[in-house]
């Protein structure tokens, strides 16, 4: 029997199911940003989050402008040239590595995530500046330990130096039987002292309703959604030095003066919560 769109060839060449029955976060994301790499599932279940959360396009707008202005922060002020980005998501221009190395063409760059088709996507559209490096590996979350032993970071990124760890809207999507508050700490763990962490999370502290049923929504596809206070959010941030303002809404954590679309909005419009931190 032939392979439909179903498949895809990994990056060693064996074929790795898809599973486009069923919605996957990153592709609904997509989605809700206007992109073409999703299928009907995952259209589905965006149009449902919609229902019960009409502006979920626009957050997954905010949270990816967070992600801009987080990354060149810690390149242009904080002077960081290594990115570990888990939880990629497909990639969308511009991306994490465009923006870094806008401000030092020299910057590496390790993109990881553990969807077959984000990883596809990304070595064809995630291209370095020829003076730095990106690469991609494939990595669940869940197992840490795999990730910093991958050979393709060690390859791309010396762990001596300080690196940026990122974790953009991944985190409330971690199944129940991991821990997320260990599998950051083990990363940091990894990392040496002038490091940093940026991450996105997603709160119930407002549109509670909302997001229980987008919640329940998922789990009925096997996806978990673990909605997260503001002091659980922090919680991520425990022993390391937050840089102003803190854990805020991601629409009021530096925005640009000409970003119109946050400036219209109230503490309460987007449910997600923003950070970055150093380690001392």
């Amino acid at each position: 029997m032939g392979r439909g769109p179903e498949w895809m060839r990994s990056g060693a060449g064996a074929p790795v199911e898809l599973h486009t029955d069923r919605p996957h976060a990153a592709r609904v994301y997509d989605f809700l940003l206007g992109g073409k790499t999703n299928y009907a599932a995952d259209r589905e279940a965006a149009q449902r989050t919609l229902l019960a959360l009409p502006n979920s396009a626009l957050i997954a707008r905010q949270n990816r402008a967070f992600m801009h202005r987080a990354a060149h922060y810690l390149a242009e002020e904080a002077g960081v040239r290594q990115f570990l980005d888990i939880g990629t998501g497909i990639p969308t221009s511009p991306n994490l590595h465009e923006v870094v190395q806008a401000v030092d063409p020299r910057s590496r760059i390790v993109y990881a995530d553990n969807d077959p088709i984000v990883l596809t996507h990304s070595r064809a559209l995630h291209t370095s500046h020829p003076d730095g490096r990106t690469a991609y590996l494939h990595g669940d979350l869940c197992r840490p330990e795999d990730i910093l032993a991958h050979p393709e970071l060690s390859r791309t990124l010396d762990l001596g130096r300080p690196v940026a760890l990122t974790l953009v809207a991944v985190l409330h999507w971690l199944p129940k039987e991991c821990d997320p508050y260990r599998i950051v700490a083990r990363l940091l763990d990894a990392l040496p002292s002038g490091s940093f962490l940026a991450l996105t999370h997603v709160t119930d502290d407002f549109e509670r309703r909302a997001l229980e049923e987008i919640a329940e929504d998922f789990q009925r596809t096997g996806s978990t959604v673990s909605a997260r206070s503001k002091a659980e959010v922090a919680e991520f941030f425990a022993g390391l030095e937050l840089v102003e303002p803190g854990v805020e809404v991601v629409q009021r954590w530096r925005p640009d003066d000409g970003d119109i679309e946050a400036g219209s909005l109230s503490p309460t419009d987007i449910p997600l919560y923003g950070g970055v931190a150093r380690k001392l």
